[in-house]
């Protein structure tokens, strides 16, 4: 179990990759927690009692986006410098995968995801890895 006793919070506003993300997580050990919408992500980041990861989709309803939310997280949050947060996001990668290295992201994962590699992605960047993943290839 890849994940086991990794405490992972989700921000994700479709339902259907919502259920499936927590599937796979949950199959490899993780607790799960989620916020649909990203409006109170940093209060429920603030009283969550451990965040191991963040994963962030990039276009939230709304008119929030998962930039917005990193910038809010990194500045409000600082308890959670460490915590990496990945972007999991349909977003076209050529526009997100360097605003999202300059923000700081500890990766990107593009939709729709590889259910057979999800878990092991997450867990390299849990040890340190940075992932920049299209689908189709990783790049650096």
């Amino acid at each position: 179990m890849l994940l086991y006793g990794r405490h992972i919070f989700i921000v994700e506003d479709n339902v259907q990759n919502r259920v499936v993300f927590q599937m796979l997580l949950r199959k490899q050990g993780a607790d799960v927690d989620f916020e649909r919408w990203g409006q109170d992500t940093v209060f429920r980041l603030k009283n969550a009692a451990q965040v191991d990861m963040i994963l962030l989709d990039l276009m939230l309803a709304e008119g929030i986006s998962g930039f917005d939310l990193y910038t809010d997280i990194r500045t409000q949050l600082p308890e959670l410098a460490a915590v990496p947060i990945v972007a999991v996001s349909a977003m076209e990668p050529a526009i997100a995968i360097p605003k999202a290295k300059a923000l700081g992201f500890s990766g990107f994962i593009g939709k729709p995801i590889n259910g057979l590699i999800f878990a092991e992605q997450l867990a390299n960047i849990l040890n340190g890895e940075t992932i920049w993943y299209t689908g189709e290839q990783s790049s650096e």
